[in-house]
């Protein structure tokens, strides 16, 4: 509750910001659906957390509250909600064939993920991406596990909050279930789906749990603080794929044979990935990470058009397994 009465107030302060004469108490009980008393409780509110705020009151002796100080209004960036609206206003005006607004929204929403963060731009565009396909404007081909949505759904409330978790996690060498209490950081999307968490209970050590081994999930309420340290993205660079192994991670070189090399130089197999082209037309592909069973099954995609020159165990995973007669490159 306490959270949502917090969205309420900056919802409130962008309206005293960004309207001509600034927000009235009709219009805060018609916005937020509220009596006048409660307006008055909100205004109250803005203007304690407010100080700079100004009122003025019109010719019909009515109040007008107005916020000129809006540096903390413009720290906030664009909410997934709002880039989610935008999305679908953008797949609207394409399906009425209004160019000129779909052009507009476009570079409307390019320079408001432009003036993002980094981090905070790419997980805007991924939950957009969702968005889409939530509303069948995208979908995701191809074999995956099943999660049930409701365990997905107390993970992702979870994330953003954040708030700890409960799970009820059954481990490749676990006899039984067994209730974990974790701090989640993140998600890992692939064939098989991983959560990221802080295991409280075991050394508060970054673990990866696979979504189809977990039974159950509440939200225990209590939230934490992430630890500023962790990144996401560096964390799964680690791994080629969803899987991670210590044990593994090294140096991996892969050669594409020429008539390969245009295909191979359209993917992005690490995002750490060093890419040279050799003189006779071959693509030699650079990244340090571990995962070698993705790996394989990854690279028999590419038939016989593929040498792994290290690590030599992924080499010999390969070797004897690559046709040269399947003629479809991915």
């Amino acid at each position: 509750m306490a959270f949502e009465k917090t969205l309420d107030l900056m919802r409130l302060a962008e309206m005293a910001a960004s309207r001509h004469k600034g927000v009235s108490l009709l219009e805060v009980s018609a916005e937020f659906g509220v009596n006048p008393r409660t307006a008055q409780r909100m205004i109250r509110g803005l203007e304690a957390a407010f100080p700079s705020i100004e009122f003025s009151t019109d010719q019909d002796r009515r109040r007008w509250w107005k916020l000129n100080d809006t540096k903390f209004l413009r720290m906030q960036g664009i909410r997934d909600s709002e880039l989610e609206a935008l999305e679908a206003s953008i797949r609207r005006a394409q399906r009425e064939g209004a160019i000129r607004d779909v052009s507009a929204l476009i570079s409307l929403r390019d320079r408001l993920l432009a003036a993002m963060p980094s981090s905070h731009a790419r997980r805007a565009e991924v939950d957009a991406g969702a968005m889409l396909e939530a509303q069948g404007y995208a979908c995701r081909p191809g074999p995956r596990v099943q999660v049930e949505a409701v365990i997905l759904g107390a993970i992702a409330t979870a994330i953003k909050a954040p708030f700890s978790l409960t799970i009820a996690y059954r481990g490749a060498r676990d006899n039984s279930v067994l209730d974990r209490l974790v701090e989640p950081y993140g998600l890992l999307l692939g064939i098989r789906q991983y959560l990221i968490a802080r295991d409280l209970g075991n050394g508060r050590e970054f673990r990866r749990f696979r979504l189809d081994r977990i039974s159950s999930a509440k939200i225990t309420g209590q939230s934490f603080a992430r630890d500023p340290e962790f990144d996401l993205d560096a964390y799964a660079a680690q791994s080629f794929g969803s899987y991670h192994s210590s044990a593994e991670y090294q140096p991996v070189v892969w050669r594409f044979a020429p008539s390969a090399a245009v295909a191979a130089s359209e993917f992005v197999f690490h995002p750490n990935q060093v890419i040279t082209e050799e003189p006779d037309g071959a693509l030699r592909v650079e990244f340090t990470a571990g995962g070698w069973v993705e790996m394989a099954w990854h690279l028999y995609q590419w038939d016989d058009k593929v040498e792994v020159i290290s690590p030599p165990e992924l080499r010999a995973m390969v070797e004897g397994h690559q046709r040269g007669d399947v003629g479809v490159l991915p």
